[in-house]
């Protein structure tokens, strides 16, 4: 990860995290909390791809279970949003654009569902019956509906901000890719191209830079304009 992207990150998982705690927390709304952690989350893995999702998402989520109010056990939530940030990274365009706001939508109720899911699975693990007590179905339908409504205003926002810091269309694991100009792939291409359209040239018997270069300067044949000089006693052709 780049220096502007680990600081972005930061930024955006720790103001959500303070909204979580001080504000959606408190709001005491029937079954499951809205998780702006996880759109953060789901916005810049589908901007930076796969890995980096991951690493956000495990960050992002120790952060949450080591924050005050947290009642669990410390890792858990870390889990849930490490698998959310890989498999939403997964759905990231090979662009890096998302053309429309079907996308980010889908992402959004899937990573609601599966990470309430996931949740309650490792609390199932760990002895946490809490779900159990509250009521599972009730809890996914909630929650995909709270993260849904929230994330028109979260997810454009996020991805916006993280488009800035991404100079060139990078492949799901950060690596730029063959088209790019900043690339390696992409300044071989372009001596490629360049030797290409000199050797062209050359064949061609062009002017320009590159048909001097491969004519004119290994003295094979006389430059045009030339005056040839004469020879005593040899009769020209």
């Amino acid at each position: 990860m780049r220096l502007n992207r680990i600081l972005l990150s930061t930024a955006l998982v720790v103001v959500a995290l303070v909204a979580q705690v001080s504000v959606l927390a408190r709001l005491h709304l029937p079954g499951a909390v809205p998780d702006l952690m996880l759109l953060v989350v789901v916005g810049l893995a589908l901007v930076y791809g796969h890995t980096t999702g991951c690493l956000v998402g495990f960050g992002a989520g120790l952060l949450a279970d080591l924050a005050p109010p947290a009642d669990h056990a410390t890792g858990r939530y870390a889990l849930v949003l490490c698998v959310i940030g890989y498999l939403v990274g997964l759905a990231r365009p090979e662009t890096g654009r998302v053309r429309s706001a079907t996308v980010p939508m889908l992402a959004v109720v899937g990573a609601a569902v599966l990470s309430t899911l996931l949740y309650a699975g490792v609390g199932s693990l760990v002895g946490d019956t809490a779900a159990r007590h509250v009521g599972l179905s009730g809890l996914v339908a909630t929650a995909a509906c709270y993260d849904l409504l929230l994330a028109p205003f979260v997810v454009p926002l996020v991805m916006t901000m993280a488009r800035r810091t991404v100079s060139d269309p990078l492949t799901g694991d950060g690596t730029a890719v063959a088209g790019g100009g900043d690339g390696g792939y992409g300044r071989t291409a372009k001596r490629g191209f360049r030797a290409g359209r000199v050797s062209r040239r050359n064949r061609l018997g062009g002017r320009g830079r590159g048909g001097r270069l491969g004519v004119q300067s290994g003295g094979l044949l006389p430059r045009a304009g030339r005056r040839q000089p004469k020879l005593k006693g040899v009769k020209r052709l």
